[in-house]
């Protein structure tokens, strides 16, 4: 009897756990009888994975924090490959994170080298450490690209096979699709402005402090708006600590108050990351700002492209205005999101590039889960069909003991 197919998951941090947890939906409805196992976080252990261990364990970014949890890291990467390989799957899915999930990849292609590996979110080969992309051939089979843009980045670098499957955020479209109604309350009095500052802690608390500095600039020239801040709930904690010295501080929404809020909002005052590509498929106007820690700050030399915000990519452009380090002060915020909540050029400006963006992340066909699942389920089939090939090979050759036994019976009968 064949045995239910099997994939190891690896994710490294909350945006991937997300990211799995519908890569695992898309694969069960393929195939129902599906196992999984891996590391992963609460959205996939609602999914049914029993994680090896906390995600929050991994989940760290920076040079500082990385080193501070470096003997953790380095044991949780060989314990992660070593579950790897004993639970004899058929394919081994890391997702995002690559400072740890490639690390178990490595270890796991030596281990066996047949394994499907597949990497679901191209790292940022097109802006840091462009040499990852050709390294990655000897250990990924296939990468899983987010953004339209990444396959022609692999290529041009060297890198492994890269198929654009579209961004998870494309099968939520229709609940960030502003109606008619949406429109109207954005251009009702007060607006709403939304906060994002971030999803991890390190990113809380470097712009939280800055952000509250100049919303309260900015109440100085636009006194009317409503703010309201989207909660991510493993940085909470962080978020009600940092807003405690605000003097008018947001209100705080919940996870699933956030899609009403996005079709709704004028303007966001965002850290870089995810959140601005869903504000732009939602058609929010932004001002964008990141801090790193200072020892970090020098290593920005080596980025290769000119902008770090994930719409200005697609688009090729600077459309989005982005604020980083030191010149992410609050007067400067301030004064990129006057225009977006008054309106005019520049708030107009905004709004039709968005347009663009969205435009460009979509593609033909099924949602971005399923076309990632039917991508991993071919890895799959073409190695069981490979295994069968070799096992039909064997088969049919005669095995070198039955040969010689035949061989010593037949002259033994002769003599």
């Amino acid at each position: 009897m064949e045995k239910p197919p099997h994939v190891f998951l690896v994710a490294g941090e909350a945006s991937g756990d997300l990211l799995g947890a519908l890569l695992m939906r898309a694969l069960r409805a393929e195939r129902p009888d599906m196992r999984f196992s891996g590391v992963g976080g609460e959205a996939m252990a609602r999914e049914g994975l029993a994680s090896l261990f906390p995600l929050a364990e991994i989940a760290v970014m920076g040079l500082v924090p990385v080193l501070r949890r470096l003997p953790l890291l380095l044991e949780r990467i060989e314990r992660t490959a070593r579950a790897a390989l004993e639970a004899e799957a058929d394919c081994l899915v890391l997702i995002d994170a690559p400072d740890f999930t490639h690390r178990v990849a490595r270890r796991v292609r030596r281990a066996r080298p047949a394994l499907p590996i597949v990497d679901y979110v191209s790292p940022t080969v097109w802006a840091w450490r462009p040499g990852r992309a050709r390294a990655m051939r000897a250990y990924v089979d296939e990468v899983l690209a987010l953004l339209p843009f990444e396959p022609a980045a692999h290529e041009r670098l060297g890198g492994p096979a890269c198929s654009y499957v579209g961004h998870p955020l494309l099968d939520c479209l229709d609940s960030l699709t502003p109606s008619s109604a949406d429109l109207a309350a954005r251009e009702a009095e007060p607006p709403l402005v939304l906060v994002l500052p971030g999803s991890r802690r390190a990113e809380v608390a470097r712009l939280t402090p800055v952000f509250g500095e100049a919303l309260a600039l900015l109440r100085e020239r636009c006194p009317s708006f409503d703010l309201a801040l989207p909660v991510v709930p493993h940085v909470a904690a962080e978020i009600e600590r940092n807003l405690e010295a605000w003097a008018a501080p947001p209100r705080l929404l919940t996870q699933e108050e956030k899609p009403a809020a996005f079709r709704r909002a004028r303007a966001a005052l965002v850290a870089s990351g995810a959140a601005t590509l869903e504000l732009a498929l939602a058609g929010v106007p932004m001002a964008v700002a990141y801090k790193v820690a200072a020892v970090e700050w020098p290593l920005r030399a080596l980025v290769s492209v000119d902008s770090i915000v994930l719409p200005n990519l697609v688009l090729g452009e600077r459309l989005v205005p982005e604020f980083l380090q030191g010149r992410a002060t609050p007067q400067a915020l301030a004064l990129a999101l006057e225009p977006l909540i008054r309106g005019g050029a520049a708030r107009a400006a905004q709004t039709a590039g968005l347009a663009r963006v969205r435009a460009l992340m979509l593609a033909e066909g099924r949602s971005p889960s399923a076309r990632a699942a039917e991508r991993v389920l071919a890895h799959m089939a073409a190695r069981q069909r490979a295994d069968r090939g070799l096992f039909s090979r064997v088969s049919d050759a005669e095995p070198a003991s039955t040969s010689a036994g035949n061989a010593l019976k037949n002259r033994s009968n002769n003599t």
